[in-house]
């Protein structure tokens, strides 16, 4: 059961990595909040070479994965991303930015391994995250003022990758932390499905209506 979480998480992340690379090009923009992504990257890119150096597993395929998707993801934040600050944000100052979001990122992912240790370290700092950017996709929503670089697919796949783990090593792995920070993941997943839904309804609503003209 567990590696058929594993693996349902897996497909379901690499859903919402493969559509944020194909939404971020079109819309010139990026799909995931800047602080996530960030986090994200660094957790990918250590567990990554971790899986490499002590053996590929189910899980180790996809942290390679997402982390070379992850490369595609931050290169059109880095393209994009300036024109979503205000003007006096000069580029200078943006690659500043994402630097020290880049560094801090990668010194918090590194302190849980040395508070936890390499397992717990993974799973506490995914969930955490993962929370982290539940509520970021609702700002972000409320800050672009609607769906620009952003879509349902990406919306119902994350709450899908993180209801499996939540499941796996929540529910069946007896963790109350991990089952009450993913439950917690799902309430804010489930409400900014309906925000995304509700702002295409009425895209979706008028094909019918044209086609009755």
């Amino acid at each position: 059961m567990i590696l058929f979480l594993t693996i349902v998480s897996g497909l379901a992340w690499t859903v919402v990595y493969v559509d944020a690379i194909r939404i971020g090009f079109r819309d010139r923009s990026y799909a995931i909040p800047a602080a996530a992504l960030a986090l994200n990257f660094s957790w990918e890119a250590i567990y990554a070479a971790r899986s490499i150096a002590t053996g590929i597993t189910a899980q180790g395929v996809f942290n390679i994965a997402w982390g070379l998707a992850d490369v595609v993801i931050v290169y059109t934040f880095l393209k994009f991303g300036r024109s979503e600050l205000p003007a006096w944000v000069t580029r200078r100052l943006f690659i500043g930015w994402a630097l020290l979001l880049g560094v801090t990122s990668f010194a918090v992912q590194l302190l849980f391994v040395a508070e936890f240790g390499w397992d717990h370290a993974a799973r506490y700092a995914a969930f955490l995250q993962n929370l982290l950017m539940s509520g970021l996709f609702i700002a972000m929503f409320a800050a672009r003022g609607g769906t620009r670089g952003q879509t349902l697919l990406i919306a119902v796949a994350k709450w899908i990758g993180t209801l499996a783990p939540t499941v796996a090593f929540g529910w069946l792995g007896n963790s109350a932390l991990i089952l009450g920070l993913g439950l917690l993941c799902s309430v804010f997943d489930l409400a900014y499905i309906g925000l995304v839904w509700r702002a295409r309804r009425p895209v979706l609503q008028a094909g019918p209506q044209l086609s009755r003209r």
